[in-house]
């Protein structure tokens, strides 16, 4: 476990901090230390408490009695945001907290805008801004309005007030959910910059990817409690895991159905698919039925691109596809579906739910003919009962099918739509980055779900960024490269699956 830093008093330090909400004790003595000049990596499963932690040090909620607060060793009160602001704490959020019909400038002021006889001084705010923005190699003007920067740059512009703030407690709060591979590097570079100008950065991620890179130590909290501190160079995926959710990293892929499936009769096959090489050459491939079927690659290999012509969700120039040896046409999702074909998408938020619905319609959507009754008047009571027969097969934590499946975590929304797609009854399902976004204890969950579906006979297919979750539930694994199939491990190939095998064929090692 991590060690006191001999002779530095810690730029923020929390004592004893509880949290009770009506029946339920969010947080029990939970203790955190973090330093001005490092990045604290503040991990654990979804309920574990970090945002609870977080939402008592931005002054959102009050701890219960007996909690203390310490910024550069002196006793705090931080009875709301404004305190907490006043005390030099900033917290960015996965959900921006700007106005997007200002400007930069307008929003850095936000609350606290420069005024001259009595109207709102842009032009200094925007002198003031424009310093703050170089410094932190902005792309754009204090002048831009908001609403036409991307999600990154609005990210920026958070980080910018922050700083402009004169912030000594940064914390960023799944900050790369929803950027690009380029502009993740953009953020860590800045993280960087920011840990050298002395800001003590607390960054709550559930990659731990990102936690290598980027952590000085990491905290961990589970079931509301602090279960302690690595420093850096004990940092690793073994202890991490123990530490998250209670058990050896030996436990946590599941792979108990029977490996022999890669011998047993193809269920799907795929024979020189392509979308006439604009991101897919032609391509061909066999699922096995009860087989965990890997496709690795790196970044703009060409993996989804594939599943989507298989899919029928982008159109095909040329190749066939065959469900258990007979030829498909499949120009439309639908006819994937009727063949047998399922496929779960890497962005669920955008292409996959409807956020707004409740779980129990989400999961009933692909299958509503069933419940049509003459008139076209729908059986409510039977599509409740299979979306409370799925919430029970896959675990899905809510208090009821009729909640909206947008109120869930990550992990929860995911199991709603494997559900819908389990509702079609396929043959083949193809999982695209099942466990992006996810906490760790959601991802155990998924692999566990994985493992019954091939164990029950079902051909998956699971395309995934993250080599360890490949290596620990695949049985084969297929390597893409710019458009192609460059390799194979495992199956009768002779070569294991392991990570650097998979990388051998992604990076052009195996020419």
């Amino acid at each position: 476990m991590a060690a006191e830093t001999g002779g530095r008093v810690p730029r923020l330090e929390m004592r004893s901090v509880s949290k009770t909400f009506p029946g339920v004790k969010a947080l029990d003595g939970v203790r955190l230390k973090a330093w001005g000049g490092e990045v604290l990596a503040l991990m654990g499963e979804n309920g574990a408490g970090k945002s609870t932690l977080m939402k008592i040090l931005s002054g959102a909620y009050q701890p219960d009695p007996g909690a203390e607060i310490l910024i550069d060793g002196e006793p705090v009160a931080i009875a709301d945001p404004i305190a907490a602001k006043r005390h030099g704490i900033a917290i960015i959020y996965q959900e921006m907290a700007l106005a997007p019909n200002l400007s930069v400038a307008e929003n850095i002021f936000l609350g606290a805008e420069l005024r001259r006889g009595g109207l709102i001084d842009r032009r200094s705010m925007y002198e003031q801004c424009r310093p703050v923005l170089d410094r932190l190699g902005a792309p754009f003007g204090p002048e831009t309005v908001v609403g036409t920067l991307s999600i990154a740059e609005q990210q920026l512009v958070e980080i910018a007030r922050a700083v402009h703030a004169r912030s000594r407690i940064l914390v960023l709060d799944e900050p790369t959910t929803a950027l690009s591979s380029r502009e993740t590097e953009r953020l860590f570079a800045l993280v960087r910059q920011l840990r050298a100008d002395g800001i003590a950065l607390i960054y709550i991620s559930h990659r731990m990817a990102e936690v290598y890179e980027l952590a000085d130590r990491v905290s961990v909290l589970r079931d509301g409690t602090y279960v302690g501190t690595l420093d850096r160079g004990q940092i690793n995926a073994e202890a991490l895991v123990r530490m998250m959710v209670g058990r050896d990293l030996s436990t946590f892929y599941k792979k108990e159905h029977d490996p022999s499936a890669v011998r047993g009769p193809v269920i799907l096959e795929v024979r020189d698919l392509t979308d006439g090489g604009r991101r897919v050459h032609p391509c061909s491939l066999q699922l096995h039925r009860g087989e965990v079927l890997g496709i690795a690659g790196l970044v703009g290999s060409g993996r989804t691109e594939l599943a989507r012509l298989i899919f029928g969700a982008d159109p095909r120039a040329g190749g066939e596809v065959l469900v258990e040896g007979r030829a498909v046409s499949i120009d439309h999702p639908r006819h994937a579906i009727d063949a047998g074909i399922a496929y779960l998408t890497e962005d669920r938020k955008a292409l996959g739910l409807f956020l707004d619905m409740t779980c129990a319609e989400n999961i009933n959507i692909g299958v509503i003919d069933r419940d049509a009754r003459r008139g076209g008047i729908l059986d409510a009571a039977a599509a409740r009962r299979r979306a409370e027969a799925a919430f029970r097969a896959l675990r899905v934590r809510a208090a009821s099918p009729l909640v909206t499946v947008g109120s869930l975590s990550g992990g929860n929304q995911q199991k709603v739509l494997l559900s819908r797609w389990l509702e079609t009854g396929p043959k083949a399902l193809i999982l695209d980055e099942p466990t992006r976004g996810v906490d760790i204890g959601a991802k155990s969950e998924i692999y566990r779900i994985i493992d019954d579906l091939a164990a029950r006979g079902i051909g998956i297919v699971v395309i995934s960024s993250e080599l360890p979750e490949i290596v620990g539930i695949c049985d084969r694994v297929l390597v893409m490269r710019e458009g192609r199939i460059v390799g194979e491990v495992g199956g009768a190939s002779g070569r294991p699956v392991t990570q650097e095998s998979i990388m051998t064929y992604a990076a052009g090692a195996a020419a």
